[in-house]
């Protein structure tokens, strides 16, 4: 549909650009996103900072423009960091490069993602449409690797939960109102209390097409990946995964 160029909304911009922006800089926030990741292994690689200083460099250009002043704010933060770090060498602080990283990636999607961020004044908001039923539900009592899921999908603006006991994940699931939409549900196939294909079975059995349930497991054998898929699966994930083709992955499932 084109864009009616003699209308504006609230900020000065034709209707429909700034959520252009936002998918733009929902897929730059993840790039970002994977610069951490690799910061957090290994606080030396200059290669990963100059591009997460080039990045944050683009995002500070864009973010004010396009009506997300605190974005750009944050972005400068991150670009003067990255640039203190090509400068200096860690003395010893690898890690710490990829964990204040990740805090500045949550920063800017709560800058960019939130209601408050988007809001130029205090005009009567329009009613919303079920923004408290989640996008995106992680079963996984692996810490590390729900850290870093959660941390993939806080930094693209999804709405998530997590649960990390099986039987406690089911009792949840059973309960949630998704109010006719169907969330996608990341489900570890080992969990304590209660496995994630007996989740699934007891879901099928009681609420047929409420999620839409891709399975996790380390358990990446041909047969264990038929026995998913037959069962109903959207699809299935080995671990280890790369955060980025994960990332994808619910982007293409999602739809956004």
């Amino acid at each position: 549909m084109p864009v009616n160029h003699g209308e504006v909304d609230d900020f000065g911009l034709p209707p429909g650009v700034r959520d252009q922006y936002l998918q733009g800089a929902r897929d730059q926030l993840g790039t970002i996103a994977e610069l951490a990741e690799r910061l957090v292994t290994g606080g030396d690689d200059t290669d990963a900072i100059e591009a997460l200083r080039r990045d944050a460099h683009r995002l500070r250009g864009s973010a004010g423009s396009f009506g997300f002043p605190q974005a750009s704010i944050v972005a400068a933060e991150l670009e003067m960091a990255a640039k203190r770090w090509l400068e200096r060498p860690s003395n010893g602080g690898v890690e710490n490069r990829g964990q204040e990283t990740r805090a500045f990636v949550r920063r800017l999607a709560a800058a960019l993602f939130t209601k408050q961020s988007a809001q130029p004044s205090a005009a009567p908001e329009p009613p919303e449409v079920a923004t408290d039923v989640p996008e995106i539900i992680v079963v996984e009592d692996d810490d590390t690797l729900a850290e870093l899921l959660t941390f993939g999908l806080e930094a693209r603006g999804y709405r998530f939960v997590l649960y990390r006991n099986g039987r406690e994940a089911l009792d949840a699931l059973r309960q949630l109102e998704t109010r006719g939409h169907a969330p996608l549900l990341l489900l570890d196939v080992d969990l304590p209390a209660l496995d994630g294909y007996s989740i699934f079975e007891a879901l099928q059995q009681e609420c047929p097409g409420k999620y839409r349930v891709v399975f996790t497991t380390v358990h990446g054998s041909e047969t264990e990946q038929l026995r998913g898929l037959e069962a109903g699966a959207l699809d299935y994930m080995v671990k280890p995964m790369s955060l980025r083709v994960a990332l994808e992955k619910i982007r293409r499932w999602v739809g956004r």
